[in-house]
């Protein structure tokens, strides 16, 4: 669900962008209240592997189409809301400014759309309420299927939403949202399982942190290092190897396009914000697509892009952190 600019008026992405700049302020204040040392290089881990993950795209059978992991479930899950809504703000704006995956317009609309749903409606309604608080399981599988399905759904209407009110391509309400919700409810399904596991392997390998983290505590004491190994190692074979083997099918966004106009791809409005946009992305984008197409250029946009993530992530963190001991000494 990563929208090109052409998808986008400049007052619906401004707007969009506006909320999503509002959101991030916001989430940025909770995260000084009561972030700890330990969860900075969570953060960064995380968004390494978010990265990686967004970049092996499976088949849907039967479809011709394509997903992706979005991912903002498993940072709900691992590190709470608000700093789960930053670090996918991080993920989505390293693959739009370095790798020119989606638009620098559609941004706000795009970290909206895979993070704030998720994190702020998902999450503490839906996945927080069938796991409980002593999750078995099962519990806990049924909690981020239903959780991922609900969250990506809502991230897709908000693509439609979004487009219509552009109002600068033909993609009518009706045909465009009966193509978006069915392609992202399987989608979802698979996001969901692929949730699951991850959760089941932090839910082995620390079992605490989903505890502290689902009641707010501190992960102050814990001993990250298994999950941190671990979900770094998974960054390093998904964005190095797995992406190798990505579908070609279009995602489920440009398939629902391609079987609305029979296009992939709509032409931009041509308007100067958009051609500024463009502009724009042109000169920070330095592997556009993830490079060339060979496997050399997709492992070294998956090492790089990962790393660019991880270490951006880790700096609000200690952004944040920091500032809030200046705070502390005042």
């Amino acid at each position: 669900m990563h929208m090109a600019d052409a998808l986008i008026s400049p007052a619906v992405g401004g707007t969009m962008l506006v909320a999503t700049g509002a959101t991030a302020v916001y989430c940025a204040k909770k995260i000084k209240e009561d972030l700890d040392q330990s969860k900075i290089p969570l953060m960064g881990v995380l968004g390494a592997f978010i990265f990686a993950a967004q970049m092996v795209n499976f088949t849907i059978p039967g479809t011709g189409s394509s997903g992706h992991l979005g991912g903002g479930m498993i940072l709900a899950v691992l590190l709470g809301p608000y700093a789960a809504f930053l670090v996918m703000a991080s993920v989505l704006g390293v693959q739009a400014l370095f790798f020119a995956d989606g638009g620098l317009l559609a941004l706000g609309a795009n970290v909206f759309n895979l993070g704030f749903f998720p994190a702020f409606v998902a999450y503490p309604l839906i996945y927080k309420r069938i796991v409980g608080n002593n999750p078995s399981r099962n519990r806990l599988v049924a909690g981020a299927i239903a959780a991922v399905v609900v969250g990506l759904s809502l991230g897709a209407f908000g693509v439609v939403l979004e487009t219509t009110a552009s109002s600068i391509s033909e993609l009518p309400f009706g045909t465009f949202a009966a193509a978006m919700m069915p392609i992202h409810l399987a989608i979802g399904i698979v996001e969901g399982l692929v949730t699951a596991g991850v959760i089941l392997f932090v839910k082995s390998a620390r079992p605490e942190l989903l505890a502290r983290v689902s009641a707010g505590r501190p992960l102050g004491g814990l001993d990250l290092k298994p999950v941190l190994i671990g979900l770094l190692t998974a960054a390093v074979i998904a964005g190095g190897a797995l992406s190798w083997f990505a579908s070609s099918n279009p995602d489920g966004l440009e398939w629902s396009i391609a079987g609305v106009t029979g296009v992939e791809e709509i032409e931009g409005a041509g308007s100067g914000v958009h051609e500024a946009s463009t502009a724009l992305q042109e000169k920070t984008a330095f592997m556009p697509d993830y490079g060339t197409g060979t496997a050399a250029s997709t492992s070294t946009a998956g090492i790089v892009g990962g790393g660019i993530t991880l270490v951006m992530a880790a700096l609000i963190g200690f952004a944040l952190k920091r500032r809030r001991g200046a705070g502390a000494t005042r």
